[in-house]
């Protein structure tokens, strides 16, 4: 039997700012990358035409393409089989970010993961008997619980209404 590979994944920027890049990658999380760190573990240095993007108005520039951060601002290139040089974007691999970066641990989803979890155990459910009821699964609800995943309106609906029993209300204030 096959196994499947995951390959980390970025789907969406959420913000750029003080070095640090705030993505969303395709396993659901909201994760911040510093720059800073990545430059250096990679040994981007003052020889590296990508030692511009220690300038933050720099990496700001950054786009999403092929499901990874990609800067057309770099000078870079590629030496072609007939000799030529083109010039390519940089690139880092979302499987580097991922390894160089830290979940987003907004303040909502601190209180939503927790609040879960006591409504859960208040209830006298386990996960997994909270996961059959709400037709998710035992590590979807973990990933909640424990602030490691997004969780999408309608799930929550789910969760809280058909799996605890509870009312969900929501408020903008």
């Amino acid at each position: 039997m096959r196994k499947t590979i995951k390959i980390p994944r970025i789907l969406k920027i959420n913000k750029i700012e003080n070095h640090s890049v705030n993505v969303t990658f395709n396993n659901g999380e909201s994760r911040i990358i510093d720059f800073t760190k990545v430059l250096k573990s990679i040994g981007i240095d003052g020889n590296s035409p990508a030692f511009i993007l220690f300038d933050d108005s720099e990496l700001k520039k950054a786009v999403l393409r092929d499901n990874t951060l990609s800067f057309d601002n770099v000078e870079q290139y590629i030496t072609m089989r007939n000799g030529q040089k083109e010039r390519v974007p940089f690139e880092i691999g979302a499987d580097i970010l991922l390894k160089h970066s830290l979940p987003d641990k907004s303040e909502i989803m601190l209180r939503l993961g927790r609040l879960i979890r006591e409504a859960r155990r208040k209830a006298g459910l386990t996960q997994q008997e909270l996961a059959i009821m709400s037709g998710t699964s035992r590590t979807y609800i973990s990933r909640i619980e424990n602030d490691r995943s997004d969780v999408e309106l309608a799930t929550l609906k789910k969760i809280i209404e058909v799996g605890l029993g509870r009312q969900l209300e929501i408020k903008i204030k």
